[in-house]
């Protein structure tokens, strides 16, 4: 019986860019943060003498073949497992192609899970057929194939609140922040990542980024990053409940008393593309600028680029907030496509990972 799983976006809440590297590669330090909302890809498994591989989707813009994440992923399992079978991979495309919402990323690990689940070896607590030694040899081996397939994949693997560094791909799990309204804005502008990368190697080299400078920074970051969303815990602050999670919710007074506020994260975080980015496409700094609110009542508590674009995301205290930014974005820009939903926690991204 085909395994249906849920595709969740991911949005940055902050991230940094290092020189680049002589691998080719550039160090990040960045704050992944999953989203409610979600592609659905299906997968239908059957052992089988060798590998066959069937990928379809409901968007012509999602490639069918090799190119694809989700085929590169299956492949790569299969052959570490040292497993032959009959592969079929639906993806119902709901997330934005290229929006910077790593739906291609999070295609991969949906399309990995229901492999596990169709072929009996999900380390998940819920397929309690596979050994121990196996499933924690697996969990592990798992983590170097996503890193394969792309940077940003690995967080998949994790969900909720996640530090990446290294090229984005070393990953690890943060203190989590509690449900909190987030509207996604997608513009039709696209924005290709390569091109970004480019622009920043030239802004970088007119400031004389060494790599070493790069890597200082880049270090500091990190900890910065890692440091501040633990203090609440570590303390016992008002932000960490019962749950060890950090609160944005609707059960605070005021943005003023959130505990990403208290503790100074949102006074720092940001995206080093949008300094690129934004100048080749002036309409999505004003973007930001409408998410952001600033003088409302209902302003975001953090606006920002996602990834390298095109999507932009603003975190908001209440629903009503929310929706204040969609009917400003309606009023101001009635082309840009808005949705309402909300930051996932780690748990309920496994919870909800199967339709």
């Amino acid at each position: 019986m085909p395994t249906a799983v849920r595709s969740h976006a991911k949005i940055n809440l902050g991230l940094h860019i290092g020189a680049p590297r002589p691998d080719g590669f550039h160090g990040l330090a960045t704050v992944y943060q999953t989203l409610e909302l979600y592609d659905i890809v299906t997968v239908t498994a059957l052992p089988a003498p060798s590998t066959t591989l069937c990928l379809t989707s409901n968007d012509n813009r999602v490639p069918t073949d090799k190119c694809n994440t989700a085929w590169k992923m299956v492949t790569l399992a299969l052959e570490s497992l040292g497993i032959f079978a009959e592969v079929k991979i639906h993806i119902d495309k709901r997330l934005p192609v290229q929006g910077g919402l790593g739906a291609g990323s999070a295609n991969a690990v949906a399309a990995l899970v229901g492999l596990e689940a169709e072929l009996g070896i999900t380390i998940q607590p819920c397929a309690p057929s596979v050994s121990i030694s196996l499933r924690n040899g697996w969990e592990a081996k798992r983590l170097e194939i996503a890193a394969q397939v792309g940077s940003d994949v690995p967080l998949f693997l994790i969900g909720g609140t996640v530090l990446g560094l290294d090229r984005g791909q070393q990953v690890s799990p943060l203190p989590d922040i509690e449900p909190t309204w987030c509207v996604v804005a997608v513009p039709e502008t696209g924005v290709s990542t390569a091109q970004a990368f480019r622009d920043w190697d030239v802004l970088i080299a007119d400031e004389r980024l060494t790599e070493q400078s790069s890597n200082d920074r880049l270090e500091q970051l990190s900890r910065t990053y890692a440091s501040a969303f633990a203090e609440e815990i570590l303390e016992g602050g008002q932000g960490a409940g019962s749950s060890g999670v950090l609160s944005l919710g609707e059960d605070r007074a005021g943005p003023e008393e959130s505990a990403l506020v208290r503790t100074g994260i949102l006074s720092w975080v940001g995206n080093d593309f949008e300094r690129v980015v934004f100048p080749q496409h002036p309409s999505l700094a004003e973007i930001k600028r409408i998410l952001a609110g600033f003088g409302t009542p209902e302003a975001a508590l953090h606006a920002s680029l996602s990834g390298s674009g095109s999507a932009l995301f603003g975190l908001y205290q209440t629903r009503g907030d929310g929706e204040a930014a969609q009917a400003r974005l309606k009023q101001q820009v009635p082309e840009i496509r808005s949705v309402l939903t909300r930051t996932l926690p780690r748990g309920a991204y496994w919870r909800e990972m199967f339709l």
